[in-house]
Parts: structure tokens; sequence; C-alpha cells
């Protein structure tokens, strides 16, 4: 079973879905549980495995800390919600480096100021397999501003709040030895370590009303637009030139030889927001997201047809189409293996 028939498995439990409190359940960023005829909880959460999500040896403590509460802010923001309360839980070596500890703490401390989360409590526990995170994160919404990824309309326009591929190739350029290029691309680097979440954007895209489906971006547009279209029963076309962030992939590309376009798209750790909006509200969502300091970029088009499409230019210069529904990165899927590879 790869990741996603695993979560359908879960989720065909019908019983786990019995409490008439429960707006939303398996199946989206976070669960939706009604506060009251007005308000939602939104309820995450996120695990960050030593040697699966990080390594120390290029992932200082600091900004792994900040990580762990960014990646889980992230999904609040992907539902139009404010966090406001996290819970930790830590599993280390009985051996553990307390200097290290400390700076890990520093992170989690920082990073739940600047996004105004309390932390609350949590458990710790010995690890032999090393470090392993836990975050549980609890924020809320008004009922009538949660956005779902259910809820796409065909011929919406599908948005991407920033580079994509970023984290991925930082990621990559790092296990290769080649952290010390900095420069230029430091970006891709920090993209990696220290992940922002876009959750005051997401908030505002969920109070105005313009969008219609929304998701953050964890495991590559093309694995989550796919999440999106079918959980909203439609398709999707995007196309590669049009993918923000390239020209520094490129440059990448000097030192490991990849195709960007597949660091953009398989990835994954992009941490932006993918949502659908009517053409209409193009200039609106262009502006509101300069109010943010981000380049929100419509990158495709919802369709009738089923399964995710990348439209590309192919070598003797014509545009051609091709499937890439859930080709991007699954824990339990070895490179080479995905969906549709």
């Amino acid at each position: 079973m790869n990741e996603r028939e695993i979560i359908e498995h879960i989720a065909s439990l019908g019983r786990l879905e019995s409490n008439s409190d429960l707006v939303k359940g398996i199946g989206d960023d976070c669960a939706v549980v009604r506060r009251d005829d007005q308000r939602a909880w939104l309820l995450t959460l996120d695990t960050l495995i030593e040697s699966v999500h990080f390594d120390c040896s290029f992932h200082p403590a600091y900004k792994l800390g900040r990580k762990v509460v960014s990646v889980n802010v992230s999904d609040i923001g992907a539902m139009g919600g404010t966090p406001l309360f996290a819970l930790l839980s830590v599993g280390m070596p009985p051996d553990f480096d307390q200097e290290w500890f400390c700076q890990f703490s520093s992170g989690i401390t920082d990073a739940c100021y600047e996004y105004g989360v309390l932390l609350i409590g949590g458990d710790t526990v010995k690890s032999p397999q090393g470090l392993n995170f836990s975050l549980t994160l609890i924020g809320e919404a008004r009922l009538d501003e949660v956005i779902y990824r259910s809820t796409a309309q065909l011929g919406d326009t599908v948005w991407v709040s920033g580079p994509l591929g970023w984290a991925a190739a930082g990621l990559e350029l790092l296990q290769q030895g080649k952290g010390e290029l900095g420069g230029e691309l430091e970006p891709l680097f920090e993209k990696h370590r220290n992940p922002r979440a876009r959750v005051s954007f997401g908030a505002s895209l969920g109070r105005s009303g313009l969008i219609h489906a929304m998701m953050d971006l964890s495991d590559g547009l093309a694995t989550d637009l796919a999440h999106l279209c079918k959980a909203s029963g439609v398709g999707a076309v995007f196309d590669a030139e049009l993918l923000p962030g390239k020209s520094l992939l490129c440059q990448a590309t000097q030192h490991i030889k990849k195709d960007p376009v597949d660091w953009a798209i398989r990835g994954g750790e992009d941490f932006e927001l993918l949502f659908t909006a009517s053409s209409e509200s193009e200039s609106q969502l262009l502006a509101m997201a300069q109010e943010f300091d981000l380049r929100a970029t419509p990158v495709g088009r919802i369709t009738q047809d089923l399964g995710v499409r990348m439209r590309r230019r192919a070598a003797n210069g014509r545009l051609v189409e091709e499937p890439v529904s859930y080709t991007g990165f699954d824990h339990f899927q070895e490179p080479g293996k995905r969906d549709g590879k």
C-alpha cells in the first residue's frame, strides 16, 4: 500500500466519523470540529523523523525547531484559519545533546511567538532510533470561511502562492555535500531548513470569499493537485512554463544534473498554498498577494477530464500534455515506482 491507499483505508472506517460536531474528518489539511454556531476548531498533526524529514548534519537545531511549527501552521493556513494552541511530543535518545535541544527549543518558542501560537503541553519519551517530533496544532476559523480542498469548480484558475521545488533542490544539494555554495542558492537551502507558512495570506483568502478550494503544498504539485482534484471530482491541467521559481532551479542544475520541472512538481515540502478561484478574480488575488509580499502565480485551470496533466514543450517545439497525477513524494513508494510512473 502507498501513502494515499493507507489514508483512504483509514478514512473508509466510517465509524471514526460519528460525532455530530464533526464538520470534516479525514481527507483535508485539518479536521474541522464545530465550536459553536459560528466558529470551528481546526486540528492537525505532523511528525518529523530524523533521516526521513531532516538530517542533523546540515539542519541546524534552531531552524529545525522552527520548521516543526511551520509545517503544522501551514495546514491551518490552508484551511483559511488562525493557529492558536500547540501540543509537542519529543522523542530523543537518552544521551541527547543538551545544547542542541536548547537551540531546538528556542526555534520552537520563537516560531510559536511569530505565528501567535501558545504551546500548552505535550509529551517527552526516550527514542532509541533517533530524534522524532510530533506537533498537534489547534486553530480556529469562522464556519463559513473554512476553505476545503473538495470545492474546486470547473473553469477555475489554479494558483500557487510562491516558488515550487526550492526545498527539494536545496535538500538534494545539501545531501550531495554542496551546502557551501550559498550565495544565490541560499534561498533553496533556507526553504528546506526554515520554511515559512503562508498562514496570514491563507486566512485573508478565507475571509475574501474569492477562493473555491485550497490546500497546502507538502508532497509536490503533481500529488497535491491530484488530491484536490479527486476530492472535488474534477481534473486539472497546468503549464510547466508558468511554474514560479524555475530560474533559481536552473542555476542549481549547474551543480546537479536534474530537470528543474521535476523538482518543481514532485519535490515536496514547498509549504506554499495551492488554491483555485474564478478567472475573474485574478487582479484581486494578485493585489492581495502583493500585500503579503508574495508573488502568487496562476499556473493552470480546472477541467472536466479527471486526473492532472502537465502541458510542456517537447524537443520538437510542440506543446504536449502528459499525465502526472500522484507522482510527487510518497513515504511508502520507492523513487521511480510512483503512481503513474
